[in-house]
């Protein structure tokens, strides 16, 4: 007789399907034990696996946004860390593709021209006369991290008090549908228009109607015009080919989130019930007698007696003659059959703290930001660590502000330059290569300084950035857009403040530098 040893379960020959496991990645194979033999998920792009539930994964992240603290901050930390308080134009055309020594009188008037529209307190660069260009930035950005796209549509007001018509009215990623909500199809997919190339050609804007989407109308709005304008700006980072849109960061922690909020409700309601009750009074009631009570009950008529109401009226007239203390010395004597049970609001964490902990690290993972920047808690963190969070953090904001900041940026910019350009504000520099309309991109390469980066020890930093220039590996450029400062306008200032200590008599400021950078070698020389 021969034996077979069998696998978990209880059909496949153990050696069979180690033998198929091992030919196999076996995360793709039915798992240890056959644990995976039931997660047989579709095989789809990005749009199929988002498109048909779109509006219900706007509609969650907008509500999670608006009632969860951790969400809201997870925001703020997108406007704060990638755009900051001012959003600042760094202009660097392509010289070298366009022919021409640099000039830097022109790139200083073009600066000054675009942060004179951008950061006018009249908001003229906003359809709504509402956002600076700062403020359409940060919305932006806070718009990417809940809703995984940027958009906005180009128009051109005339105002007599605004130097430019040219201005951006900002679309919510929720108005861009398919028109009367028709099935996509290759065509026509989210609200959006392709070719036969896969390229977006134009974008279906909801307008009008009701709450109930009564008298709803949609505007087809072309991407970009015939002479090479922009006609509507979309920004977003694909993760799968032909995908059409964005993907929300929150998507893939939005169950977590949802469940951390029913959590804390649910605890915080606890610790008040605990609070609220020093002690209660349990009654020992059989189920016999339970039940004659409850069948009793208003069955009575006349002057009979209900016998619920004959126990309860003991009850009352009991303890009507027994108080119960318990911050006194007396101890009572209860109803026979009763017992007190004391209740202490110590101990209401029970392992919450834990368990919230681990949730918003998992946020803070989907989200791609730090767990103690999400959740606000600093306690237990070295140097070394803190340093090493923010600089895993700052490496994703800086992709988000090249990525998507900077794209949506750069176009608002071009409309800017050539209206600009068109009224004869800015003069381009005579005998380049090529003219605007040609090179488009070359006319309005450009950077953008944003907010700094977080300082964890100013004295530390401040070293190693001076090490860093002073080594070759960095320069002034580098070091100062890290603080969220302009190099040029640092050293200017810094020209017209030395030039003033002098008129002043005051000694240079050199001796600063040297205390700042090595303040230790400083106080050995001094002493020696």
């Amino acid at each position: 007789m021969t034996y077979q040893i069998l696998a978990a379960d209880g059909v496949t020959p153990l050696r069979e399907q180690i033998n198929r496991q091992s030919a196999t990645f076996r995360g793709a194979g039915a798992g240890f034990g056959g644990q995976l033999r039931d997660w047989n998920v579709p095989l789809q792009s990005t749009d199929a696996a988002l498109l048909p539930v779109l509006t219900q994964a706007q509609a969650r992240t907008d509500d999670v946004i608006r009632n969860n603290g951790i969400a809201a901050n997870g925001v703020q930390l997108h406007q704060d860390h990638i755009i900051g308080s001012e959003y600042r134009l760094s202009y660097k055309p392509n010289w070298h593709l366009l022919g021409i020594k640099p000039d830097t009188g022109f790139v200083r008037d073009v600066e000054a021209a675009f942060r004179d529209i951008a950061e006018d307190p009249n908001c003229y660069i906003d359809a709504e006369r509402k956002r600076t260009f700062t403020m359409l930035m940060r919305e932006g950005i806070a718009t990417h991290a809940f809703a995984g796209e940027v958009m906005a549509k180009p128009e051109m007001i005339s105002d007599v008090h605004s130097p430019l018509a040219t201005c951006i009215r900002m679309v919510s990623p929720k108005q861009v549908t398919n028109p009367s909500r028709m099935m996509d199809s290759e065509s026509l997919r989210g609200g959006i228009d392709f070719n036969r190339h896969g390229q977006a050609v134009a974008f279906h804007v909801e307008q009008g109607g009701n709450r109930f989407g009564i008298g709803k109308q949609w505007r087809r709005v072309t991407k970009r015009l015939s002479n090479g304008r922009v006609g509507f700006i979309h920004v977003f980072e694909p993760i799968d080919a032909g995908q059409s849109r964005g993907v929300n960061k929150f998507l893939s922690s939005l169950e977590q989130l949802k469940m951390l909020d029913t959590l804390q409700n649910t605890t915080l309601q606890k610790a008040i019930v605990n609070a609220m009750y020093a002690a209660s009074i349990e009654s020992e009631l059989g189920s016999e007698e339970a039940m004659q009570f409850l069948l009793g009950s208003g069955q009575g008529g006349g002057n009979q007696v209900n016998p619920l109401d004959k126990l309860l009226t003991g009850y009352g007239d009991y303890y009507a003659g027994n108080s119960v203390k318990l911050g006194g010395v007396k101890l009572p004597h209860l109803f026979p059959g009763d017992k007190i049970n004391i209740h202490s609001a110590g101990n209401a964490d029970n392992g919450f703290s834990e368990l919230e902990s681990s949730l918003i690290r998992y946020v803070a993972a989907g989200l791609g930001v730090d767990y103690a920047q999400l959740s606000k808690n600093y306690s237990q963190m070295s140097y070394a660590t803190l340093k090493a969070s923010a600089n895993d953090s700052w490496r994703y904001f800086m992709g988000r502000r090249k990525v998507i900041a900077n794209r949506f940026a750069n176009q608002i910019f071009e409309l800017v330059f050539e209206e600009q350009l068109i009224r004869g504000d800015i003069t381009l520099p005579r005998g380049a290569r090529y003219t605007f309309q040609e090179r488009r991109h070359a006319w309005t390469r450009c950077d953008w300084i944003g907010a700094g980066r977080m300082s964890i020890d100013g004295l530390k930093e401040v070293k190693e950035s001076v090490l860093l220039m002073e080594s070759g590996l960095s320069t002034y450029e580098e070091e100062a857009a890290k603080l969220g400062k302009d190099y040029q306008e640092l050293f200017a200032q810094q020209a017209r403040e030395v030039e003033e200590r002098k008129n002043k008599g005051l000694p240079p400021p050199s001796y600063m530098k040297l205390e700042g950078f090595a303040p230790d070698q400083v106080e050995g020389q001094m002493n020696g």
